[in-house]
């Protein structure tokens, strides 16, 4: 199936592992690109940066609001564990509940990461977001790209990490009329 031929209002950037950090500046890149030629963009993207204190933080912006939430937690300078904060997630999918709301042209969630990936995170707003007819654009890394496709289905529209097929897949997919 390719980008043409797929009714799939769901896609995601699919990078390697380790690999976020470009996902995470293409979707933001992105965002801004559509925002500029007038789309009404919503959702979360991933920041990554240090604090005054020189402490790393993981961040969600409100491609909306601008409103930031904190995703990381301090697990010690000895810990190899995910650090992701799921409280700071649940605070976060408030931002997704407002995109279901207002139905922009296109909803962007971050990444279908770890906590996706068990069942939890943003998936029940993914979901809502789908079933209420917006585009949504997401990143799953290759160790999650088989539980990316239980949750789509199958249906879900894998993209490479480069801006022309974002944007050919968007500009297909509201051409047709998908997006709300």
């Amino acid at each position: 199936m390719t980008i043409a031929d797929t009714p799939a209002r769901l896609a995601a950037i699919v990078h390697e592992d380790g690999g976020s950090r470009e996902a995470d500046a293409l979707l933001a890149a992105f965002a801004r690109s559509l925002a500029r030629e007038g789309w009404r963009v919503g959702g979360v993207v991933h920041e990554r940066r240090t604090d005054a204190r020189g402490r790393k933080g993981m961040y969600l912006v409100d491609l909306a609001g601008g409103r930031e939430f904190c995703i990381s937690q301090d697990l010690g300078p000895l810990s190899r564990a995910c650090c992701v904060d799921p409280a700071g997630v649940a605070q976060a999918a408030g931002v997704l509940r407002q995109a279901l709301a207002e139905r922009p042209a296109l909803a962007i969630v971050n990444r279908f990461g770890e906590l996706e990936a068990g069942g939890g995170g943003f998936v029940a707003e993914l979901a809502a977001l789908v079933g209420a007819n917006v585009l949504v654009l997401t990143a799953v890394a290759r160790k999650h790209l088989a539980a990316w496709r239980r949750f789509t289905g199958g249906e879900g529209v894998e993209l490479p990490a480069q801006a022309l097929a974002l944007g050919s897949w968007f500009s297909a997919a509201a051409r047709r009329g998908e997006g709300a």
